[in-house]
């Protein structure tokens, strides 16, 4: 039994051993594919005795692995310089002609090597136009073999480019573009480095494509020998036994390419993290820094855009200094920030902060500061790396924020070594470096846990007092928005639902949909007359504030803002006993059927009393047609 524990060790992990069972036949086909992978390189070695060592022309051997080096390196420089930019093209720029484009450009995969030469042969050889124009020098010459290993190794950079451009988190490039760089100064800063580990495979995969060249390079350039083509050369004069010698230099090249390859991906690879990484603020004491921005006089809001069958058409205006647009997923609020920070463009778009029209400016010139739902962090540089990004970045600006949100000791981790609750940190720092007069924030919390959540939501809104800027966020959690805004904009299909001051919105959504988007769940009917509320049977609500327009209304109060207790004020029959986290009871008031929290002990039948905060009573008015002239 000891010596069963000591070899499994306190880190043993069962289900960890059970995951590194590889089921049959998997290891006998695995292990049949490698072993006849292998078996050519020790028939080589096994070779090397009866090889004819003196019979080898070094000289002439050595000047072709000079040109094979060479002409492979030249063709993978050229097909680097047009392949990428030509997979970005293809991965960016839609239609039908950039999709025939992408399959055509592939094609040189698919045809055997000889064809290829064949084919050059018509653009490049004697009788050609550009072999005429060219006296015959894009022929059995080094321009050719270049020309030629260009041609059937270009496809791997392309579809490595296009294959990594396409799977880009587009959220890098949209915060760059908020970051005052321009859009070459975003492609060269931001998206090749985010795509690079990518883009050295394909090179890598090109170069040894080139390297090893032989058919197409045998049909268009002959002359110099290459290694492939002297290697085809000795095999006809010496035979078999003077080839090892010839093959060593290919051998020795791959192996130190597929080296160089794995050290790329190690490289690439996120980082282990040592040690266990806190997910709290941890936020340090406020440091004195320059403001981030000066507060605008307001937001005004008219766009319209559609993006296939669906349509966003918002009019909103504000001058509140914490707005939040809230609406479910799928109702526009994301497109919605990105047209403010003009990182969409608008089919009619008014966009006016303060006294600036920021319609015409490109997203670099707006000063608006943007933090996205995945946060977006760059792949390729550390946390200090991403707070001097921005274009002017203050260095006393970027030391205030590591400091201010607790990123001091982070300051030289990677966006893999972090948590998810620094990473927000992080981007939030970002947009702060550079002088913002608008803060957008497009669902910073969605993918934290409940505690982490809450405790940012609560550092969130220590910043907004502290910042003097405006805070737009969007979200879907109507106690985020209740309690980061001041204003609020209920979208709902793309269409403004209701507008307002948070209070009012909450205390008087338009219709039930609102209702619901604030967190209404315990809704019921009844008739208002003034400052009344009708529930039938005698049962009668007193509702604050001004009066409510006459007429049938659905109205909502929480479960935990009804008490049950002996003296309440209103009476009622229990109906049902519902359990779950927080037991609740359903609750015959009246007409109408509500859900109190349950704290006593309560049967079915069993008659009542309760009071409710009437302070958090939503009602709203039952109408068919819209509710708000957005809507129509």
């Amino acid at each position: 039994m000891l010596r069963k524990a000591w070899f499994r060790g306190p880190g043993f992990n069962p289900k960890r051993r059970m995951l590194r069972k590889v089921p049959s036949p998997l290891p006998w086909l695995a292990g049949l594919l490698a072993v006849y992978l292998i078996a050519p390189l020790l028939a080589g070695v096994q070779a090397a005795a009866a090889t004819r060592w003196r019979d080898v022309d070094y000289a002439t051997l050595a000047h072709a692995c000079a040109v094979s080096l060479a002409s492979a390196t030249g063709a993978t420089l050229l097909t680097a310089l047009c392949g990428i930019p030509l997979g970005f093209a293809l991965a960016r720029v839609p239609g039908r002609a950039m999709g025939l484009l992408g399959f055509l450009v592939q094609l040189p995969l698919a045809l055997p090597p000889l064809a290829s030469g064949v084919l050059l042969l018509f653009l490049l050889g004697y009788n050609s136009p550009l072999g005429r124009l060219t006296h015959g020098g894009l022929t059995d010459s080094f321009a050719g073999i270049v020309l030629a290993e260009a041609f059937v190794s270009a496809p791997f950079v392309i579809i490595a480019a296009r294959s990594a451009f396409s799977s880009m988190d587009p959220a890098i490039e949209e915060v760059a573009a908020t970051l005052g760089r321009g859009r070459l100064a975003v492609f060269w800063r931001a998206t090749l480095p985010a795509v690079r580990p990518a883009l050295l495979a394909g090179l890598l995969l090109a170069w040894l494509r080139a390297f090893g060249e032989f058919g197409a390079t045998v049909m268009v350039a002959y002359h110099p020998y290459s290694l492939p083509v002297y290697t085809y050369v000795e095999f006809g004069d010496q035979g078999l036994p003077a080839m090892l010698p010839v093959l060593l230099p290919a051998i020795a090249l791959a192996l130190v390419i597929v080296s160089l390859s794995s050290t790329v991906g190690a490289r690439s690879a996120p980082r282990p993290v040592r040690r266990r990484l806190s997910t709290s603020p941890a936020v340090r004491p406020h440091a004195s820094a320059p403001p981030a921005g000066a507060t605008p006089s307001g937001l005004q809001l008219d766009v319209d855009k559609r993006v296939g069958d669906f349509r966003v058409a918002v009019q909103w205006s504000s001058r509140a200094r914490r707005l939040a647009i809230l609406g479910p997923s799928g109702s526009g609020k994301s497109l919605t920030l990105k047209l403010i920070a003009g990182l969409q463009q608008a089919d009619h778009a008014v966009i006016r902060l303060g006294a600036r029209d920021l319609v015409p400016l490109e997203p670099s010139a707006r000063r608006i500061g943007y933090v996205p739902q995945s946060y977006a962090l760059f792949p390729h540089l550390d946390v200090g790396g991403q707070l001097r990004f921005p274009a002017g970045a203050d260095p006393a600006r970027a030391e205030h924020w590591l400091e201010r949100l607790g990123l001091t000791e982070l300051v030289r981790r990677r966006a893999t070594e972090l948590s998810l609750g620094q990473q927000q940190r992080v981007a939030l720092a970002r947009a702060l470096v550079r002088p913002a007069e608008l803060l957008l924030l497009d669902e910073p919390f969605s993918a934290l846990d409940a505690p982490l959540r809450a405790a940012l939501r609560r550092e969130m809104r220590t910043l907004q007092a502290e910042l003097p800027i405006m805070t737009l966020l969007v979200t879907h959690d109507p106690h985020e928005a209740l309690q980061l805004a001041d204003d609020l904009l209920l979208l709902a299909d793309g269409r403004r639902l209701q507008s307002g001051p948070a209070a009012d919105v909450l205390r008087r959504p338009v219709n039930e949909l609102a209702a619901r988007l604030l967190g209404a769940d315990n809704v019921a009917t009844g008739i208002a007359e003034s400052n009344r509320l009708m529930l039938g049977r005698g049962a009668v609500l007193d509702v604050p504030g001004a009066p409510v327009p006459s007429g049938p209304v659905g109205w909502n109060v929480p479960p935990e803002r009804i008490w049950i207790h002996a003296g309440g004020a209103h009476s009622g029959t229990v109906e049902a006993l519902l359990t779950g986290p927080l037991p609740q009871a359903s609750i015959r008031f009246g007409d109408a059927c509500i859900r109190a929290a349950c704290g006593a002990e309560l049967t079915p039948g069993q008659h009542c009393r309760f009071d409710l905060d009437t302070e958090r009573l939503q009602i709203w008015p039952l109408r068919s047609g819209p509710a708000d002239p957005a809507e129509r």
